[in-house]
């Protein structure tokens, strides 16, 4: 198989395409929440105090702390995953656990009582210590 028709089918599966429309909504739904966070939700914690949280820095010997900027990126950060928890998450889960058609599996060992290796349910005898055991 040539490397161009494997490097095609690779491309075309349907996972990496997934994952790659998933990377670009996710940054552009990071990008809607950050600017959420920094056009309406910094100044709202600001109102009480007229404080603008992005406006928060210190500098030691010229190097400048922005302590205010990463607030805001945590905020951001915490929204984003609250929204994906309660919006995705939660209600994904939701449906599978109502889809789950699974049938519980009946076991098809037992215990040997004398030496407590995992033989056949309608065995007679144990393999491992050749006791006699009564069959379930």
């Amino acid at each position: 198989m040539s490397a161009a028709k494997e490097f095609r089918e690779f491309i075309l599966r349907g996972n990496v395409v997934d994952l790659a429309v998933g990377v670009v909504i996710g940054g552009a739904f990071g990008a809607i929440v950050t600017a959420f966070v920094k056009d309406l939700v910094t100044p709202l914690i600001g109102i009480p105090g007229k404080v603008d949280l992005s406006a928060y820095k210190f500098s030691v010997n010229g190097s400048v702390f922005q302590i205010g900027e990463f607030l805001n990126t945590v905020i951001s950060f915490l929204i984003i995953a609250a929204v994906v928890f309660f919006l995705v998450v939660k209600p994904v889960n939701y449906l599978m656990s109502r889809r789950k058609t699974e049938t519980p599996v009946a076991p098809t060992t037992r215990e040997c009582p004398r030496c407590l290796s995992s033989i056949p349910i309608a065995a007679t005898r144990c393999a491992f210590c050749t006791s006699d055991v009564t069959p379930a």
